[in-house]
């Protein structure tokens, strides 16, 4: 096989596979949980998307990088992954809107990435064995097999590990376009006004095209902490809260349950994605699971059980709410229909809701986003009835 770069590369696996190919990130060694990602297009916003913290993430489609990278289409500050495994790397970006070729965006954030692997062989292991710990490595550090599938042994996995702090911001912030986005001609045009519901969301790992709709939706967002109390969210006098998508285990992450568990007693309209879903659940009582290669891609079908529609969603969780530890105040709303597990809920008697996908993320039709309207509604009639 050609390699893209004189410079070898390799994933080691846990089991001891390894995938030979070229380095065309940064030099070095990485470790994770390996996943695939089945999406065709967003790889930049799959890089970037703070959820797939500590993972090494491979993209099944076969030809990556032909639009480049933009600082429009980052979900956080750069790269967010631990690794990224290609088959093959485009050699070019053409797009009027590329600023930066995707190799040499990895490389800058010493992002190790490996290309020209047989990323079928690999989704397929994954899928028979489940996701497992690796080591992504490139230049001299790939020449060492042994050490690296050392290294994959000793990655301690994502069970119990509560990254949600590690990738939060740190401080509370007023949330708008140009300031977080940080690329020139962010537009302001549609901003809500003063008088709009103010929805305080809950930095888990949020992704930026989340915050954009919330604000599409006529709110005004104060982003904070993901160890903000329940009682410095009520100061801030919110019609809403917003619980965003994050990565690691939501089970260790006892302060936001605690938080959000006081903020549904409180009666504000709540809103969870991801492991915001996760957490809101495990806060009025039910448990989690961890699913074998989790799931990850943009062409999920969940059902919709009320109207019984079926929605092409975007996924990416490891980790799933068991249905059947549900307390009597949630019902199921949404159900996977690749295998059954749950996708939604809703409170029987409050205006709190969930959902495990990412309904920003649009893999074509624009399906979930509604829930960012019902949300919208809520947070503006729980408003009107405090004024």
């Amino acid at each position: 096989m050609r390699h893209l770069h004189g410079t070898p590369g390799l994933l080691a696996l846990a089991d001891g596979s390894i995938f030979r190919g070229a380095a065309v990130g940064a030099s070095g060694r990485a470790c994770g949980e390996v996943v695939f990602n089945t999406a065709m297009t967003g790889y930049q916003e799959i890089v970037s998307d703070p959820s797939y913290h500590r993972q090494i993430v491979t993209l099944t489609a076969a030809h990556v990088g032909v639009v480049g990278t933009n600082p429009e289409d980052e979900q956080a500050s750069g790269p967010q992954l631990a690794g990224l495994v290609l088959r093959g790397l485009s050699r070019v970006a053409s797009s009027w809107r590329s600023r930066e070729p995707l190799g040499a965006y990895l490389e800058r954030a010493g992002v190790v990435a490996v290309a020209e692997v047989d990323t079928r062989r690999l989704t397929h292991l994954l899928r028979e064995r489940g996701a497992q710990a690796g080591c992504v490595a490139g230049g001299s550090a790939a020449l060492d097999e042994a050490a690296c599938v050392a290294a994959a042994r000793a990655f301690p996995g994502l069970g119990g590990a509560d990254l949600a702090r590690e990738v939060s911001a740190a401080n509370v912030r007023t949330w708008s376009l140009g300031q977080v986005d940080g690329f020139a001609g962010a537009a302001h045009a549609g901003a809500p006004h003063a008088g709009a519901p103010h929805v305080v969301a809950y930095d888990f790992g949020v992704k930026r095209d989340i915050l954009r709709l919330l604000v599409a939706h006529g709110c005004r967002v104060t982003l904070v902490p993901a160890t903000t109390t329940a009682a410095q969210v009520l100061a801030l006098g919110p019609d809403g809260v917003f619980l965003s998508n994050g990565p690691g285990d939501p089970a260790p992450v006892l302060y936001a349950q605690a938080a959000i568990a006081a903020l549904v007693a409180a009666g504000l309209p709540v809103f969870g994605i991801c492991l915001g879903h996760q957490l809101l659940c495990l806060a009025l009582g039910a448990q989690t699971v961890k699913l074998k290669f989790g799931h990850h891609g943009a062409n999920h079908p969940v059902r919709e059980l009320a109207s019984g529609r079926v929605l092409i969603t975007s996924q990416n969780h490891g980790f799933a709410v068991d249905a059947a530890t549900l307390p009597a105040s949630l019902r199921v709303t949404h159900v996977s229909l690749f295998d059954g597990t749950l996708q939604g809920v809703e409170h029987a008697s409050r205006p709190v809701f969930s959902f495990q996908g990412h309904p920003e993320a649009s893999p074509g039709p624009r399906d979930v986003t509604p829930l960012f309207a019902r949300f919208a509604r809520d947070a503006a009639a729980y408003q009107r009835d405090r004024e």
